[in-house]
């Protein structure tokens, strides 16, 4: 068997300090290396949301090393899959990639308590897109 990567995805939200951070943790916990990882923003923030860490800590993720990185044109066309999470028109999009949108509440300035229920939908949503990269023919 190739060790060579099924794919690469790209998570892009405007801060790239919740919800592209944690289901760029989650994909990496559940893929491991059968999968690129990355992460970005459109308006990158200073930091990983906490509340967005301690929720990833309680379902065994961490992704308290995380750092916000801006959206290039390069990670774009570097990636399989671009998978937004409400950053609009500022994703460039370019032929031969897949796009989702993932409409997904945003954890910015919410408690754990809040995040939670966000963290549980992307962690169903990143389960599903494993399973359709797994399924896909001879990348």
């Amino acid at each position: 068997m190739s060790s060579a990567p099924l794919a690469s995805v790209l998570f892009v939200c405007v801060h790239n300090a919740g919800r592209s951070q944690m289901a760029a943790g989650f994909l990496r916990h559940l893929a491991g290396d059968r999968v690129v990882v990355r992460a970005a923003g459109s308006v990158p923030g200073d930091r990983v949301n906490p509340a967005a860490v301690e929720a990833m800590r309680e379902a065994g993720v961490d992704i308290a090393g995380a750092r916000p990185k801006v959206l290039t044109t390069e990670a774009v066309q570097a990636s399989d899959y671009v998978i937004t999470m409400g950053c609009g028109d500022a994703c460039p999009v370019f032929p031969g990639k897949t796009y989702l949108d993932w409409a997904l509440e945003d954890p910015a300035g919410r408690g754990v308590d809040a995040v939670r229920p966000i963290r549980d939908e992307i962690r169903a949503r990143v389960e599903a897109l494993v399973a359709e990269i797994d399924a896909r023919p001879g990348v």
